[in-house]
Formats: structure tokens, sequence, C-alpha cells
């Protein structure tokens, strides 16, 4: 879908130098997906559900275990900092190449629900609410390819491989369903 990750590990080979160490080796065999139609993640499982289109119905063709969440979990997000990732439904409407994190997918939180709720209470619902991988350089830092728990600030974090077959897989537009 977005395609630019392509060449991105010869990129990174051509780049590197003495001074600037290679991130620690993938899998042999990278995560592939076809086109996803829907996504559902079931937080309190820890898993995201990978759906593509068969026929006039909806296929489970992949799922992500363990999949890491904001650092108060419980709930659905209500406001900025509340470090809750929200529930509802929302789509995939743009991706982040330059992330801080390994790319990121932005979800559509907050909709007008959302967003009135907290204006009824006086706060802001927040935003910037990301489907990501892993801290970049995590890996070659930590020697590990996830940082323990949870621990984003709402958003929903995979690892390095699984956001990059998401981030080829999953087109602008994609309905996201996130339950509790």
């Amino acid at each position: 879908m977005r395609g630019v990750l392509r060449f991105a590990p010869l990129i990174l080979l051509l780049g590197a130098t003495d001074a600037a160490p290679m991130l620690a080796p993938r899998s042999a065999q990278p995560l592939t997906l076809p086109d996803i139609a829907m996504i559902r993640v079931r937080k309190a499982a820890r898993i995201m559900e990978l759906y593509a289109s068969e026929g006039a119905g909806l296929r489970l063709v992949h799922r992500i275990e363990n999949i890491q969440l904001g650092d108060e979990p419980v709930g659905p997000k209500r406001f900025e900092g509340d470090e809750r990732t929200p529930e509802g439904r929302y789509v995939i409407d743009w991706g982040n190449p330059g992330s801080a994190y390994h790319l990121s997918l932005h979800i559509s939180y907050p909709n007008a629900a959302d967003r009135a709720f907290a204006e009824a209470r006086g706060r802001s619902a927040g935003g910037m609410i990301m489907i990501h991988g892993q801290p970049n350089g995590w890996a070659a830092t930590a020697g590990a390819s996830r940082v323990p728990g949870d621990w984003t600030d709402g958003c929903i974090a995979v690892s390095d491989d699984e956001i990059e077959a998401l981030w080829e897989g999953v087109a602008d537009g994609t309905p996201i369903e996130i339950e509790p």
C-alpha cells in the first residue's frame, strides 16, 4: 500500500558506518499481509485482528498478540494526558514514516462524540493516537525487540516487523474498531 519500506533495508545498509551501529537483525521471514479491510482491537485480550475482504464479507487473516497499550489501559480515552487507549470506531487516516517510533499509522481519534464529552467537562480530548512500532533504536540499545509492558501515552504498539506489515497492508480509510 504505502510502499516506502521496500528499499529501507538497502538504505540502512548503505548508510551504516562504524560510528552508526546497524539495527538488530529482523526475522528471516518478514510478515506479509493481504490488503486489510478492517482492524479490530480487543484491549483486554491484548489482541489486534486483521480482516481482508472476502466476497461480501470479511475474513480474519492475521492476529497480532501481545499488543501494548497506554499506561492506563482500562477504560476509554476521555482526556488529553489520561494515558488511555480509545474505544470505539475510527479509521486509519494517515501514516508517518518519520515517526519517533518505527513507523506509525494515525487513528482518527477524537471523533465528534469524544470531543463533545471532553469539552462538556472543560477538557481537551487529546489526539495523535497511533498504531506504531517500538521506539526508534530500541532493539539496538536494549537488546530486546519490545519495550516491556504497557508504556504508550494511549497509542497501540506492536513489534517493528508487525508495523512494517501493517504499513504495507493498511490503506488510509481502513476502519478500526477498538473494544474494551
